[in-house]
């Protein structure tokens, strides 16, 4: 049902504008006049943009491969593919590797973004429902989509063509453009975007005051970009530049305006329950992509569970990633934690909160288990969890590791309390001899499985500048991924990246 609904939604965002590029006919359906007159229209070419952001992110389960199993900590007990992944040999041939270094998918969220911006005026001039309020905040939502698609693909790639308009010629005939120039166009266009941001929709934001396509806050709360998501991606996008005083400035913003987004922090349990946090969408996801089980949105892949799950979660025999014993009790040694720990006889305590199965050849990574509707029957397996890029403690623990670049560690140490406050029980204490390293630890432990992981191992290098194993991937390009073969054998101006010719 779910790859129904995104190609009906793909159809409706203009999928075959970009021809080459998107290896479709250049039919231009809603390029053409007669799909752009009315409201409707307009709400299903925005709703669209969300659809194939999402369907770009989670096909081939790449947000997670991209962001976690590329660290080498999961390991995995029998695919070939992911082994590539975990050893670096992103070269080998295997087709999920060869889908996952092709950018199309990325580029149909451009596309998609690109011919909404330049035809929705039409609808405007059409249908009298349609408000100038409602296309100023369809216009942002559009804008921000686009520029977060770019930072996306520069944290893979790195340098990538640049288009900023439907019919900007031939796709295939581009070069890469430098991911600064990329960069710092795609700060500018959220910028712009938060500007007409509402806080949040259909509550009386003055920024978009009535209801949102008729419908009410519960219908967008966690479904759609708001004036928080925008700062916060700002944040992470102004991170991985290096520039932490901006870091500091956009996580500042987030931090005091999440409650007007309905946002907030997660508890330990809500956390890894398995209809909490993960569940369907709420307004604490501050950025992310839900599969409502109600509106039969779900499947058994494009979830973290179809790579982590396996007995006694689900009837599976065997995960396709795993955390070994050793390194969960490495990672998570406070005995206080409330995520994972084990007592002083060395059992697991909150057991099948982030793991079940400790002690079994395969450790279970449990901490996202959204199994049909919240359920735990392990004879399912389709799961409707939500994909989440950034939530309100990972916001928090980004501006602690901004300030303590900055020098200021008493700043970064009180951004730290606020979430490890909430996840060990009375009388932990925190290491602050080494800050950085510290604040990383806790992203790891918070985040895990959540796409996180590589980028965060690239900053706290890029920072620290200890491990020459991992700066030589930094300086040689190694923490890119190859650019697609089929890409370079169709357009003669690609390069590839250095580290893998």
């Amino acid at each position: 049902m779910k790859n129904i609904l995104y190609i009906l939604l793909i159809s409706l965002v203009a999928f075959s504008s970009c021809n080459k590029a998107l290896e479709t006919d250049s039919t231009r359906v809603v390029g053409e006049k007669n799909a752009w007159n009315t409201v409707e229209d307009a709400r299903s070419g925005i709703l669209g943009v969300y659809a194939l952001t999402r369907a770009a992110l989670s096909d081939n389960n790449g947000h997670w491969i991209y962001g976690d199993v590329r660290t080498a900590e999961f390991l995995s007990p029998k695919r070939q593919d992911l082994k590539a992944v975990i050893g670096n040999n992103l070269n080998a041939s295997y087709p999920v590797l060869e889908s996952l270094s092709d950018w199309t998918r990325f580029y149909a969220i451009v596309n998609g973004a690109n011919v909404f911006l330049e035809n929705i005026q039409h609808v405007k001039d059409t249908d009298k429902r349609y408000t100038a309020n409602n296309m100023t905040v369809d216009i942002a939502q559009a804008r921000f989509l686009r520029a977060f698609a770019y930072f996306y693909m520069v944290r893979i790639w790195g340098d990538v063509p640049f288009i900023t308009s439907s019919d900007e010629g031939n796709f295939t005939n581009k070069p890469r453009e430098s991911q600064a120039r990329i960069l710092a166009w795609a700060e500018q266009e959220m910028l712009k975007a938060a500007a007409d941001l509402p806080f949040i929709y259909s509550a009386g934001d003055v920024q978009q005051p009535s209801d949102y396509y008729n419908e009410n806050s519960t219908r967008w709360g966690g479904a759609l970009a708001t004036k928080n998501t925008a700062y916060a991606i700002l944040a992470h996008l102004a991170a991985w530049n290096g520039d932490y005083t901006n870091v500091s400035k956009y996580a500042k913003f987030v931090e005091d305006n999440y409650s007007k987004s309905g946002g907030g922090f997660t508890s330990s349990t809500d956390l890894s329950n398995s209809n909490g946090f993960f569940y369907n969408k709420n307004t604490r996801q501050m950025f992310g992509f839900n599969s409502d089980y109600g509106h039969v949105d779900g499947s058994s892949t494009g979830h973290i569970e179809e790579l982590t799950l396996a007995e006694p979660v689900t009837t599976k025999s065997v995960p396709d990633i795993y955390l070994p014993k050793d390194s969960i009790l490495k990672y998570f040694n406070v005995a206080k934690d409330q995520r994972f720990a084990v007592d002083t006889l060395g059992q697991a305590r909150y057991d099948g909160r982030y793991f079940s199965n400790l002690n079994g050849k395969y450790p279970i990574f449990s901490k996202i288990k959204v199994i049909q509707g919240g359920g735990t029957d392990p004879n399912f397996r389709y799961f409707t969890s939500a994909l989440i890029f950034t939530r309100l403690e990972d916001i928090v623990l980004l501006r602690a590791e901004a300030l303590s670049v900055l020098g200021d560690q008493n700043g970064a140490l009180n951004e730290l309390i606020s979430v490890v406050s909430r996840r060990y029980d009375d009388g932990w204490s925190i290491d602050t001899t080494d800050m950085i390293k510290t604040i990383f630890e806790e992203r790891h432990r918070e985040l895990l499985g959540e796409g996180s992981r590589w980028y965060d191992l690239i900053r706290y290098n890029k920072i620290k500048q200890n491990d020459a194993k991992f700066m030589n991937l930094i300086n040689s390009g190694g923490i890119y991924w190859p650019v697609s073969r089929k890409l370079i054998s169709q357009n003669s101006l690609l390069t590839q990246n250095a580290y893998w010719r």
